[in-house]
């Protein structure tokens, strides 16, 4: 088995949750009815959708009962296998640069961080990174965004509180084209996802975007606290509705016991994950990897 890092480890709760109730489960019931509505029902604890576990445990019932087996090792390798399949139905992009990435999300999810450590990331790899505070609603919002910007070492472009949030990334898509800069990142005020003039908000900038920025390629990334659970796929739908999605960046996912709604994600939504946030410190925010995401959630 691969060696795996973070990810895996930001897992151990989901982990103790799943496999107890899987040990469990052999230990009682043989292949049948029975044991796959309650294979289903486990699914379904750990925030897997309805829907997709419905989905997982037909094929793993369709394909056990072509095979003709029946043990413990085959089902679960099989049940892994069919998760990892439905993650990566939403297949990770390659990243072309320049490019604007904005990121959206309700109101305390960790958005402000997460844009710390992507800028982090990018720097890190080579790249060069501007920050928009386009956060402009709540106080001291572009404050806290400066001091994240000086501790990852790269560009602020911030107006005054209250100011048009537009405004601040026009100005910022204009910087990063005249420095060339390889990377902005786009900060926006924490939304209720049922505010209907805070996502008109949203749409705005996005057009923004798109007519100032037209050969920079355009990410919208939706900050979810994985804490949350089947409420975190929820909020995905409307976001997606919104400004068309991109991708998922994960916090606390080393903080819950239920993180299946990330397959709901990927097989309902074909939204995929890019990365997951794993701990408090600045490095620690993942790639997301499927296989190392089944591997520890068992």
């Amino acid at each position: 088995m691969a060696l795996f890092g973070k990810l895996f480890a930001a897992l151990k709760k989901t982990k103790e949750n799943v496999s107890s109730k899987l040990r469990l489960l052999f230990a009682k019931n043989k292949l049948g009815d029975d044991f796959y509505d309650e294979l289903e029902e486990i699914l379904i604890s750990a925030d897997v959708s309805v829907r997709t576990a419905e989905d997982v445990i037909d094929q793993v019932k369709e394909e056990a009962i072509g095979e003709k087996l029946k043990d413990q090792q085959f089902v679960t390798d099989l049940l892994k296998d069919i998760l990892q399949d439905t993650l990566e139905e939403a297949p990770i992009p390659e990243i072309s640069y320049p490019c604007v990435i904005m990121l959206v999300g309700v109101n305390g999810v960790g958005k402000t961080t997460t844009i710390g450590k992507l800028a982090h990331y990018f720097k890190r790899t080579g790249k060069s990174v501007v920050l928009a505070a386009g956060d402009t609603f709540r106080a001291a919002a572009a404050d806290q965004l400066s001091v994240w910007a000086d501790r990852a070492g790269v560009r602020i472009v911030r107006h005054e509180e209250g100011s048009d949030p537009s405004a601040v990334v026009f100005d910022a898509v204009s910087s990063a084209k005249a420095r060339k800069t390889d990377v902005v990142i786009v900060d926006t005020a924490g939304r209720l996802h049922v505010k209907a003039n805070l996502m008109a908000e949203l749409s705005k900038m996005n057009r923004v975007v798109e007519r100032e920025y037209p050969e920079a390629t355009f990410y919208k990334l939706l900050v979810l606290d994985a804490t949350t659970g089947q409420n975190a796929f929820n909020q995905a739908q409307v976001f997606d509705e919104t400004v068309d999605l991109d991708g998922i960046v994960l916090t606390k996912l080393d903080g819950t016991a239920k993180g299946g709604f990330v397959v709901s994600l990927c097989g309902e939504l074909n939204i995929p994950v890019w990365f997951a946030g794993v701990g408090e410190k600045m490095e620690d925010l993942e790639p997301f990897d499927a296989e190392e995401f089944v591997e520890g959630f068992f």
